[in-house]
């Protein structure tokens, strides 16, 4: 694989609705109300449900790992989160390479919501593929 500084990664777009942020919660146990009752999140000052920082954090990793492919391997990965996602709204992951150093790749990584402001910011190294031979 051809890597270089200023590479964007290809956008990953994902849809997350109510039931897999249900699903999401028997998974990793985290049933904080916020992620799955209206009523209750309301109650607490948010518009609404909102997804689970693990989930977004997942979907991030999914994008790294789709890019750099099944013969990388992904050495580090942190996320920072900054805003909300909404359920029945794009989730937008994106990112760009930082930096090369031989075969590790320094990523920066991030989700948008639909108004294109940054929600989880990150940064993820990648040790890739060596060529053949």
């Amino acid at each position: 694989m051809n890597v270089r500084a200023g590479q964007e990664l290809p956008e990953l777009v994902k849809e997350p609705t109510t039931q897999q942020l249900v699903r999401y919660a028997g998974a990793s146990g985290d049933f904080y109300q916020i992620h799955y009752d209206q009523d209750f999140a309301r109650s607490t000052g948010l518009p609404g449900v909102i997804l689970h920082g693990l989930l977004k954090a997942g979907f991030l990793a999914q994008l790294v790992t789709g890019w750099a492919g099944r013969e990388a391997r992904l050495t580090s990965f942190e996320v920072s989160y900054r805003g909300l996602d909404l359920p029945g709204r794009p989730c937008r992951c994106r990112g760009v390479v930082k930096s090369v150093d031989g075969d590790q790749a320094l990523l920066e990584v991030w989700t948008e919501d639909p108004d294109g402001n940054r929600t989880t910011i990150g940064n993820a190294t990648v040790e890739l593929a060596r060529p053949p031979g």
